[in-house]
């Protein structure tokens, strides 16, 4: 089906269905929207060879960010895209001004502005002006549906308190991300329902919540020392490594002292004493899934825009054992 059947379909002008094809400006929501459902209905693909994505994230410091990114960049390159990372939450806004009229595709927000409450929402807003499809990666826009792909960071959680507990803890304590961000919420959500769960009690506590780095977890695990635990669930490996580091400077022992259990399992973990064990964001079942989206989207084809949890994996280390009696 040509431009004129698609046209006659929306009720409006071959060179309106021409803007909205190319995401071009001077088109109204309700109008794009017409024409998108026309498109639809003809079944109409867009082209996508040549075209780039935008992979908005935080950084890439964080071995878990680069391996996201590098995942995504290999899935979505035998369908002609090619990824642009775009690394800081504030400049968002700046990446997608410079780069919308250069043949976006598509735009993943990567643990990025999606999981910051309250977020400058200017990005997606002008996204969703020329029609760019997006997707989010570990939660969504509450005000902006659009396809999610999360770790559920409750079941992370709980396997993390399920292992310390059957090795005898029962004062457990977690490192968490600070207020305000999606996965750090919750992760924390995750930690006291699994406490409450196995009846241990002042769960919440047990909670102390910092920045998602080395210094961050070293400050969180020195106050949570104080209180006699035995056991520290660390919201992030930068995070874990902080507190492996406050342990030691506190002349205890890993595990024979603390336990320690990381997030996200950086290749790095097998090379600290003890190794960590950790649970591991499904880096390659959350790429796959988003190539899918953004072959979809881009495709001109609609998508269920309910959050798609992914179950964690859990990597057993040397940083757990039994609680020692005291």
């Amino acid at each position: 089906m040509g431009l004129a059947a698609v046209a006659e379909l929306a009720g409006v002008s071959e060179a309106t269905v021409s803007r909205v094809l190319n995401r071009k400006y001077g088109v109204s929501t309700a109008t794009r929207e017409a024409v998108e459902a026309a498109l639809r209905k003809a079944g109409y693909e867009r082209q996508l060879k040549g075209e780039l994505v935008l992979l908005l994230v935080p950084g890439v410091a964080e071995s878990i960010f680069a391996d996201l990114c590098e995942a995504i960049e290999n899935e979505i390159a035998p369908y002609g895209l090619r990824a642009v990372i775009c690394p800081g939450t504030q400049r968002e806004r700046d990446y997608v001004e410079a780069m919308i009229d250069a043949g976006i595709a598509a735009v993943v927000f990567l643990s990025s502005s999606n999981t910051v409450r309250n977020a400058d929402p200017v990005a997606r807003q002008l996204l969703q002006s020329r029609g760019i499809p997006f997707i989010c990666v570990n939660g969504g826009f509450p005000d902006t549906p659009s396809p999610v792909f999360s770790t559920d960071d409750w079941r992370a959680a709980e396997m993390a308190v399920a292992h310390l507990y059957d090795l005898g803890h029962r004062r457990i304590a977690m490192c968490a991300g600070p207020v305000g961000n999606t996965p750090a919420d919750r992760r924390v959500e995750g930690f006291v329902q699994a406490m409450d769960r196995r009846e241990l009690p002042n769960s919440e506590d047990f909670v102390v919540r910092q920045y998602y780095n080395v210094e961050g977890g070293r400050h969180a695990a020195e106050e949570l020392l104080q209180l006699g635990v035995t056991a520290i669930v660390a919201s992030s490996d930068d995070m874990a490594l902080g507190a492996m580091r406050a342990i030691q400077r506190a002349g205890l022992r890993i595990p024979g002292d603390i336990s320690v259990i990381g997030y996200n399992d950086s290749y790095m973990l097998d090379f600290t004493d003890p190794p960590l064990t950790a649970v591991r964001q499904p880096v390659e079942r959350i790429a796959e899934k988003t190539t899918r989206a953004i072959v979809a989207l881009t495709a001109n084809r609609s998508l269920p825009l309910a959050e798609v949890l992914i179950d964690p994996e859990f990597r057993l280390g040397g940083s757990t054992a039994p609680v020692t009696t005291k």
